[in-house]
């Protein structure tokens, strides 16, 4: 972390030292492009430094991206001189902290932002848990709305000697914000505990879609207040029909979106490529959202309904798997820019302090009590229930972030009640989630009465071998490719994967020698099919490797010594000097295996031994390892080790390895590795075949210690 920190701090000063003066009045489209590339530069370290930081302290990283956006924005070292730029490298555009550029980049980052939010929404989830959800929602907005106008409108004349009405800018603004929750943070803690399919889980999400729909039409219709107050005055009955514009636009487009979800998904599939139908939907997620702010909405109301409108589409992962790379390019660059426009300055006034801690307060509390009480009186839930509901609500984020922003930029806030809205993110983000899983650490149950969960049906096939069903599960992708299906790796290192075609939507999952598929009843025949004929497919791939393959040529072709220059260091950063004998006393295969297994194992190198030697033996009986010109090369993966791992002996004697040529084996290099982890397994095997070249072999041989062995090896 210093060296990653000193590097950007050298990039920094050497850039800034041969750039001209660069300002914000008066320069040319060039100077202002070099500005924006550095910024971009610099904000990029920062995001990643400050993700880091915030995850290693057990945080969300958006906090530390926020934060790192507070230090290098203009209010705080973006607005330090230095060599180059008089104004730092965060100047503030005329009434605005940021340039246009920069803002511009940062609204296109919140309009993709939101465009994968509504990706993510489960329709299915949410109707399913609709009753007891909608209810939490809607509490959650009515008394965060309520208590946070109440807020402004009974605390600005006291504290900033200004009095505001119900229907001013500013109450109708921050009630909108203190509606807002950010379910990811959540969803995390759910994750981690493994309550994301609890009743309290999913109607904690449920309840997330009610509450950021409702707030997307709150944001809508305070876009309009704004607008008509900037105007000539406004009257009930305006407020009235930008109401019913605001939620006819967003029903209608949702409507229409959802209904023609299917067709819009056949379009973009005409295109085939992968890559080609994710960039098409995200053109027609700007086009939507360029047509909602034409008609007086925002544009993350636009994105948003783009994304929930192909939720339910077959192309759902695609686009988010090839979007996601865009995501986690732009959106990083928002929450900087959204923390560069923190008025440290102004956040730290006695006053501004004092407001926020009673927004946090009042509006966590209102949160609380309007998710809590509905899940108590209309649910199914007791009060340990419905206070894990309510504190699941509780977090502000990414929403809450880009609701402030579309303020500010509105004219609705002002520098200090951004910081206001800033804090109350940093504090409920580092307080909920520590109160939810305290909530969620007792066995203690959260229902009134247990009630029957209403799930998928689970198809499941167990296989002799963990390498069968590794086998059959690629063999069940290429299958399901073959039908029409999109098929996605969700979790590589978890085996999980999911199938895609139309409305169709199957889970696999591979538990060792187990597949589990996950589907609607309807499907379980399809599934029964697929198994079967994938594993016909695969007796017959049986049936032809049993005809007698000629190993020995393939073997002799590692050892092969044209191939060129071995990197020797990266050969040895495998082999510990203390991993290797020149004295091995068995006399059998078995034993100087075992002998090499306990060297390993005295030095710290091996997990579980037991299993390391298990896994090593299944490896040998399907294949001898003993090579050609005395060596042999015993290896395997396992779960027995964490790391790449290697031992090198030598017996002089030789052992019966059951070799290409027919002759003992000298040398023994015996390689582990980690099963499930990344690890260049056969690039070592490849680089210690050539290693052992007639030269190295001599030098191996000819060394009398351990220490001359290593040497040897080390092509010394």
């Amino acid at each position: 972390m210093k060296r990653i920190a000193l590097f950007c701090l050298c990039f920094l000063v050497a850039t800034t030292a041969w750039a001209g003066e660069v300002g914000h009045e008066n320069v040319d489209l060039s100077h202002r492009m070099t500005l924006l590339v550095l910024q971009l530069g610099v904000i990029l370290f920062a995001a990643r430094l400050g993700n880091m930081l915030a995850e290693r302290l057990k945080l969300p990283g958006v906090l530390g991206e926020l934060l790192a956006g507070v230090a290098v924005g203009p209010f705080a070292l973006g607005g330090v001189a230095l060599p180059g730029f008089s104004e730092g490298l965060f100047p503030i555009f005329g009434d605005f902290p940021l340039s246009p550029e920069l803002y511009g980049i940062s609204t296109l980052a919140a309009v993709i932002l939101l465009f994968m939010a509504g990706l993510e929404t489960d329709v299915r989830l949410f109707l399913r848990y609709s009753a007891t959800g909608s209810l939490v929602g809607v509490g959650g907005v009515v008394f965060s709305y309520g208590a946070g106008s109440l807020l402004v409108v009974v605390l600005s004349p006291v504290l900033f000697g200004v009095t505001v009405g119900w229907l001013d800018p500013l109450p109708i603004f921050m009630g909108i914000i203190a509606t807002a929750t950010s379910v990811g943070i959540t969803a995390r803690v759910l994750s981690d505990r493994g309550k994301v399919d609890s009743p309290e889980g999913v109607t904690i999400l449920a309840a997330a879609v009610v509450d950021d729909v409702l707030g997307i039409i709150l944001l809508a219709v305070g876009l309009g207040v704004v607008r008509a107050s900037q105007g000539n005055g406004m009257d009930w009955a305006q407020i009235g029909g930008m109401a019913a514009k605001a939620a006819g636009i967003w029903v209608v487009a949702t409507a229409v979106g959802l209904l023609a979800s299917q067709k819009i998904s056949v379009l973009l599939k005409w295109f085939r490529d992968r890559s080609a139908i994710a960039v098409l939907a995200l053109g027609l997620a700007l086009i939507l959202a360029g047509l909602f702010e034409g008609v007086g909405l925002a544009m993350i109301i636009g994105a948003y309904v783009a994304g929930l409108s192909l939720s339910g589409t077959d192309i759902n992962q695609v686009i988010r798997e090839k979007i996601d790379p865009v995501q986690a390019l732009l959106v990083p660059v928002f929450f900087v820019a959204m923390g560069a426009l923190v008025d440290v300055r102004e956040l730290a006034a006695p006053a501004t302090i004092l407001f926020g801690l009673c927004f946090v307060l009042v509006a966590g509390a209102a949160k609380l009590a309007g998710c809590g009480l509905p899940a108590r009186l209309f649910g199914n839930f007791n009060r340990l229930g419905a206070l894990r509901i309510g504190l699941g609500m509780l977090p502000r984020g990414e929403v809450t972030l880009i609701m402030a922003s579309v303020g500010l930029t509105a004219g609705a806030l002002d520098a200090r009640f951004f910081g206001v809205v800033v804090f109350m993110i940093l504090v409920t983000s580092l307080i909920a989630p520590t109160l939810l899983a305290r909530a969620f650490g007792g066995s203690g149950s959260g229902l009134v009465k247990p009630v029957n969960n209403v799930s998928d049906t689970e198809v499941s096939f167990r296989f002799p071998s963990e390498s069968m069903a590794d086998l059959l599960t690629g063999k069940l992708l290429r299958a399901f490719e073959t039908e029409g299906f999109f098929a996605h790796t969700l979790n590589r290192r978890e085996h999980l994967y999911q199938f895609r075609k139309n409305k169709t939507v199957i889970g696999l999952s591979r538990n060792k020698t187990d597949l589990l598929f996950t589907c609607a009843k309807s499907e379980v025949p399809f599934i029964n099919t697929a198994m079967y004929e994938v594993v016909a497919d695969f007796e017959q791939t049986l049936k032809e490797l049993r005809r007698p393959l000629n190993t020995a040529a393939i073997g002799r072709r590692m050892q092969e010594t044209d191939a060129g220059v071995i990197a020797q260091p990266a050969l040895m950063r495998y082999i510990p000097p203390d991993a290797v004998t020149t004295r091995l006393e068995g006399d059998t295969k078995e034993a100087v295996i075992d002998e090499l297994l306990a060297l390993l194992d005295a030095k710290g190198y091996l997990v579980n031994r037991k299993k390391a030697r298990a896994d090593l033996w299944a490896r040998e009986s399907s294949l001898s390892t003993g090579m050609q010109y005395g060596i042999a090369i015993p290896h395997g993966r396992t779960d027995g080790v964490n790391r790449l791992v290697c031992a090198v002996g030598v017996k002089r004697e030789g052992v019966d390895f059951k070799s290409i040529d027919g002759e003992p084996s000298r040398i023994i290099v015996l390689t582990l590795s980690p099963k499930h982890l990344v690890a260049p397994h056969m690039q070592f095997m490849a680089m210690i075949s050539q290693a052992l070249d007639e030269a190295g072999r001599t030098r191996i041989l000819a060394a009398e210690t351990p220490a001359a062995l290593w040497k040897a090896l080390a092509g010394k």
